[in-house]
């Protein structure tokens, strides 16, 4: 491990967050806010402790780190998992002294914005300054793609490479994968990529009827599946169908793998999307579900007439299934078992390789034909037939991967629901709260329906553990807590 090399790589990272904060001041001056402490002192506090770290670090750039000047494992992991820690608490300052939260109400918001989970403690949203409503918003989308990958596209000013932090932040089962030969170039087509479609995103809302601002710090929650909202009511503020069809849009994009994105962009071919094992079954679990939910509303005569619920069942379920979580309705409160189905599905999530939290369909799909490929092993219990996934063959080290995750997964999430009970909460607003918070998704059930205000400090400190541990897909934390890491 090489500490010094480390300090300066945060302090890079820190360096890049404070230029991050240049933009919402910008906001802030364009809409005459005179009063801009609470992201200047940041801003200056981010900029001096990166000098720091930078200066401090500056002996591991002549350190000799392997044969090919690569980061250890154990370097990326460590470097991870400090970096969103440091993040969380930075990003928190902004919101202790420009709203007057608490330091666990900040921490718990920026964590939730960092890691793209919506969940908010603020109620009287409309009425904020613009660029701090800009600053949440913006925090989300800094965090959908990872400001670490946006740190590998200027990595090589180290003079080191940055697989292992591809490695450690990367979402999906397949972290070893790379767009372009080259990791830099990867993490600089995933932006490009990143930065068109929130373009995209941000004149189809202009033209569905928002403002310019709206339609901007609305682009950064859907194309990141943040869910911030600069209205108290979300996307219902606008009532407009316009408007739920260009979330839908994005929000289904932005939940598919953007090495999928960059192959159809350089073939100039929309087919593969449909000819993608995963992301075909993603999208075919959306539309089933959506058949399922505008049913059972139709039937229960929700709305006055079968084609609205379908609308809602429709941009619900694309909102919860993507980890979103924009709101239009109240879906806590609809009847029967949609409000736990709803809830329940957030767990399968978007694509690997997107910003979507959940375990990933990819993850979900594999466990579904190993299931099924035990059942035939039942019947013939002779016959090897390798199980695949499109035309891949996949390999018995991925599915044990898979299952590793999946069982981690599901202790830690039961491990944090009793705690989070522990901490006040009544067991289904609990295990709805941990749900939410693992799957980086926003509003839940009971007492964090709508927001997390209710919930002790305890159990927002045990929400922020589930979101980096959602967002950073388990291993990342958990590894740093077993003592052959540290002896290695």
């Amino acid at each position: 491990m090489h500490p010094l090399l480390i300090a300066r790589v945060l302090g890079l990272f820190a360096l890049l967050f404070a230029a991050t904060l240049t933009v919402p001041v910008a906001v802030g001056l364009a809409y005459g806010e005179a009063e801009l402490r609470h992201l200047l002192l940041p801003l200056s506090g981010a900029l001096a402790l990166g000098l720091v770290l930078w200066l401090s670090g500056g002996l591991g750039a002549r350190l000799r780190i392997g044969r090919r000047g690569e980061l250890g494992v154990r370097d990326g992991f460590l470097i991870v998992a400090l970096f969103w820690l440091l993040l969380s608490a930075l990003g928190a300052w902004p919101l202790a002294l420009g709203i007057g939260l608490t330091p666990v109400d900040a921490l718990f918001e920026s964590a939730s914005g960092l890691t793209t989970t919506g969940a908010t403690v603020i109620t009287g949203l409309d009425a904020l300054p613009r660029s701090l409503l800009f600053y949440r918003q913006q925090l989300q989308w800094l965090g959908g793609m990872g400001v670490v990958v946006l740190g590998l596209a200027v990595i090589p000013l180290l003079g080191i490479g940055g697989m292992q932090l591809y490695r450690a932040e990367a979402p999906g089962p397949l972290k070893e994968e790379k767009l372009t030969p080259r990791l830099v170039g990867t993490a600089r087509s995933l932006w490009l990529l990143y930065l068109s479609l929130t373009l995209a995103c941000a004149l189809g809302y202009r033209l569905a009827g928002m403002d310019t601002f709206d339609a901007v710090a609305h682009s950064l929650s859907t194309v990141s599946t943040g869910g911030f909202s600069t209205h108290d009511a979300s996307l219902g503020y606008y009532q407009s169908p316009a408007v739920e069809a260009v979330a839908i849009l994005f929000m289904l994009l932005a939940a598919i793998n953007f090495g999928l994105h960059y192959l159809v962009w350089t073939k100039r071919d929309a087919w593969l999307y449909l000819r993608d094992a995963e992301a075909r079954a993603f999208l075919g679990f959306v539309l089933l579900v959506v058949l399922v939910v505008g049913l059972v509303l139709a039937l229960e005569q929700v709305f006055a007439d079968p084609l609205t619920g379908f609308r809602e069942a429709a941009f619900t379920v694309v909102s919860l299934v993507t980890s979103t979580g924009f709101a239009t309705v109240d879906h806590a409160h609809w009847p029967d078992f949609l409000p736990v189905l709803l809830l329940l599905i957030a767990f399968v999530g978007g694509c690997g390789g997107s910003t979507a939290g959940g375990m990933k369909a990819l993850r979900v799909l594999l466990l579904v034909k190993q299931g099924l490929y035990e059942v035939q092993r039942l019947i013939h219990p002779r016959a090897q037939v390798p199980m695949r996934v499109g035309r891949r063959v996949v390999d018995a080290g991925l599915m044990q991967s898979v299952w590793g995750y999946f069982a981690l997964y599901m202790i830690t999430f039961v491990l944090c629901g009793l705690w989070m009970i522990h901490s006040g909460l009544e067991p289904l607003s609990a295990f709805a709260a941990v749900a939410t918070s693992i799957n980086n998704l926003g509003p839940g059930l009971g007492e964090v329906a709508y927001n997390f205000q209710g919930v002790s400090d305890q159990g927002k400190l045990v929400a922020v553990a589930a979101m980096l541990l959602g967002r950073l897909e388990i291993f990342t934390i958990l590894v740093l807590l077993t003592p052959g890491f540290w002896r290695g």
